[in-house]
């Protein structure tokens, strides 16, 4: 299956999210949320000068949002922005993706090192080879706003998304190639840590994640393409995309268009004063 191009003009978009029929979404270096809807309108909502990432809400409707540079969660009250989590005593670089609950917890990923500087540095397969590059802690951030390692070691986590009706929780290693799975307790912590799906026979490096029934769709952050997986590993379906896909959201109107936030490359250097980024969508059974 190949995508089709829904709207250009991006230059790194993350963190898509379907609400009140439009996909939300980040533009790291345009630094501000968008939305835009199925006709490709875009719509301009917050300016986020810290970087923002992963999107969330609360169950009051209050936009959550990770600052990405500071490492912090700020919120959106439809007028103001205001500081909400510290993450930093945590998150040992650049917070990323995230996903909240239906309780108004919100768990956050985290870079765990200067991947970009890395890039330049080494080649990719040596920093796949390294099991500690990238390594760190996922964040757990209560409705009381305090903040609490919710596990350690994984490797830069990344897109989450629950299922079972909020009782798993799986992150998205990009760096381990691993679709990781977490039983969650009513109280938000993390046990039975194990692999959902390894992705490392498809070369996919799993970025922004969803969920469609018991498939996830996995954003290759290495490659043109979004692979669906089930539990176990097994491949369910394939969409090339026209650049490297880093993010992806289910939604439209029938809930099965697969929206994909795509680039030419995740260096700043290439990226972060382009437009070259775009939204691709796929029509899925």
């Amino acid at each position: 299956m190949n995508s089709e191009l829904l709207l250009s003009g991006l230059r790194f978009g993350e963190g898509p999210r379907w609400r009140d029929g439009k996909l939300w979404f980040s533009d790291f270096y345009r630094h501000a949320v968008f939305t835009v809807d199925e006709s490709g309108v875009e719509t301009h909502i917050v300016d986020v000068p810290g970087q923002p990432s992963g999107l969330g809400w609360l169950p009051d409707g209050t936009l959550l949002i990770v600052s990405m540079t500071d490492r912090k969660l700020v919120r959106w009250d439809g007028s103001s922005l205001t500081d909400y989590a510290d993450l930093s005593q945590i998150a040992t670089f650049h917070a990323n993706d995230m996903v909240v609950d239906a309780h108004g917890r919100a768990y956050v990923g985290n870079f765990g090192f200067d991947l970009h500087q890395a890039m330049l540095e080494r080649e990719i397969p040596e920093i796949l080879a390294d099991n500690s590059a990238g390594n760190t802690s996922l964040i757990r951030v209560d409705p009381d706003q305090s903040v609490h390692e919710a596990t350690d070691d994984v490797r830069f986590p990344n897109g989450m998304v629950f299922l079972n009706e909020g009782r798993t929780l799986v992150v998205a290693e990009t760096l381990r190639l691993a679709l990781t799975a977490f039983d969650v307790a009513p109280d938000g912590t993390l046990s039975n840590r194990r692999i959902w799906a390894s992705t490392a026979a498809q070369g996919v490096a799993p970025d922004g994640i969803c969920a469609d029934g018991e498939i996830i769709w996995a954003a290759s952050a290495l490659a043109p393409m979004v692979v669906g997986y089930r539990e176990g590993g097994e491949v369910a379906g394939t969409v090339a995309t026209q650049q490297n896909a880093y993010a992806c959201a289910l939604g439209g109107n029938a809930g099965k268009t697969l929206f994909i936030m795509t680039a030419p490359s995740s260096h700043p250097a290439e990226v972060a004063t382009v437009e070259s980024g775009s939204i691709e969508v796929a029509q899925l059974a």
